[in-house]
């Protein structure tokens, strides 16, 4: 990294190349930046086209694709021949390697930004472009620590642009539609939930061994905002997840898709308690390999208090007993929800058989089950579920995560499905795992959250906001 290159500089640089309009929309103040005309192209960046962000360039392929930020120079050669092959001119994409240098360079010509990187290289980027008036898609979770949500959070809202947190499950069907019959009282007073995943992002043992540096990796960009370490296995392109100070775990890959519905249907704000009830495996780098956590949220307003409650890590379990189609390992009943259990016997046919991931809200007057997005909503049994007369659709359905945030982009728009006020919030509530799992099994983590901190364990407050590496702060 250049020395020269540093925080205020650059920035400095880009607000200044990127002329008069986005120079005012670094300071704060009202949004008055022209939004692009209805029939006109977006100039879109893309930073990181691994598999999400090749996902991000398939649904831009009809805007203007002025740069790619990829610190992996295989990947700038995967995506020129990709464009090539759409019929695009892969003469015209602009390369780079460090988001930092991308901004300073052509913030001018940038419309909208697009985050694919590992979590602790989203918050930076994305605060970069909201302080130059750009509007921001991120992938889930939008942050790696508690500190960047509250700090994106009040950034998008200052900037005044269209922003959006990549959670598709949130514009389909399924979570809607939960929506509507949690609060129309169909399953009555929801007390308790239950998501699992069979994920399981983490490790056991020691880091491994430093190797060399593959050809055209850029590792110091890679590294980013994280404290500096050798190149080793275990970690790019996507192992990073099961490591402190890249990911966040499981929950962290799952987590903002799995628990959206009981954070959107049940109005959840600030739990007060958080405790990890089981832990397998994980070291002193590394998250776990299996958990249960659980979050306790108190009364709000007429909504009972409710606890959630999350097992990962299932796909390390080894087969046995067959349950309805799943097959449970001996022992397993502490790593599935027992009710899951209890229903699949009690159902064997019953969709709820998600080897994958899904959750079960349990009210006073029934059981409803969605899957990972949200596909699946049903009343348990199905049998039920066909004689209970269907509420009205209250939410709107938008097409698609994607053109949804474009089409706010064009409009000037910042109400989009999981804009970053409300994206920040469930990113935090997820993460909140993260501390419990650094607490322990069985410690119960007393939070405050109007204050961001953990008030009968402060040494986990180290947690909440991490210290960034020189030149990288936010």
């Amino acid at each position: 990294m250049n020395p020269g290159l540093n925080r205020r500089s650059f920035l400095r640089r880009a607000a200044l190349s990127a002329g008069a309009w986005s120079a005012a929309r670094f300071l704060p103040g009202p949004n008055l930046l022209a939004a692009p005309g209805a029939g006109s192209k977006l100039n879109c960046v893309q930073i990181g086209c691994g598999g999400r962000g090749m996902t991000h360039l398939n649904a831009t392929l009809n805007e203007n694709l002025v740069a790619l930020v990829e610190v992996d120079e295989k990947r700038h050669a995967a995506v020129k021949k990709w464009l090539q092959a759409k019929d695009h001119d892969p003469a015209k994409l602009q390369l780079f390697t460090d988001y930092r240098r991308m901004f300073d360079q052509i913030a001018s010509q940038i419309d909208a930004v697009f985050i694919a990187t590992p979590n602790h290289q989203h918050a930076l980027p994305a605060m970069i472009a909201l302080q130059l008036g750009k509007n921001v898609y991120c992938e889930k979770p939008v942050c790696h620590d508690i500190a960047e949500a509250r700090e994106l959070r009040a950034m998008a809202r200052r900037s005044k642009v269209a922003t959006q947190m990549g959670n598709q499950g949130h514009c389909e069907q399924g979570y809607r539609r939960l929506c509507e019959y949690i609060w129309a009282g169909v399953i009555g007073r929801v007390t308790e939930t239950h998501s699992w995943t069979n994920r399981a992002n983490g490790g056991v043992g020691p880091r491994p061994p430093a190797l060399p540096i593959p050809p055209g990796l850029h590792w110091p960009e890679w590294i980013g905002p994280a404290p500096y370490r050798d190149y080793h296995a275990d970690l790019h392109p996507h192992e990073w997840h099961g490591w402190y100070d890249f990911g966040n775990g499981s929950i962290g890959n799952m987590g903002c898709h799995v628990l959206d519905g009981a954070y959107w249907a049940l109005k959840l704000e600030h739990p007060t308690r958080i405790a990890v009830e089981m832990l397998r495996g994980g070291s002193d780098e590394r998250y776990p390999t299996g958990s249960i956590i659980r979050w306790d949220f108190p009364a709000r307003g007429d909504l009972p208090p409710v606890q959630v409650r999350w097992y990962e890590g299932l796909n390390k379990l080894t087969t046995a007993e067959p349950v309805g189609n799943l097959r449970v390992a001996q022992g397993a009943a502490r790593n599935l929800p027992p009710l899951l259990v209890e229903l699949l016997k009690q159902y064997p046919d019953e969709d709820i058989d998600s080897g994958d991931s899904g959750t079960l809200y349990v009210g006073d007057k029934g059981v409803i089950f969605t899957a990972t997005y949200g596909d699946k909503m049903h009343v348990v049994p199905w049998e039920k579920m066909r004689q209970i007369p269907a509420p009205p659709q209250t939410l709107p359905r938008p097409k698609d995560i994607f053109t949804d945030f474009l089409t706010a982009c064009r409009e000037g728009r910042t109400d989009t499905a999981v804009n970053f006020d409300y994206g920040t919030r469930l990113t935090e509530f997820a993460i909140l795992g993260n501390l419990a799992q650094h607490a322990g099994e069985g410690r119960t983590v007393e939070w405050d959250g109007p204050n961001m901190k953990v008030t009968n364990i402060p040494e986990l407050n180290a947690w909440v906001k991490r210290p960034y590496r020189n030149g990288w702060q936010i």
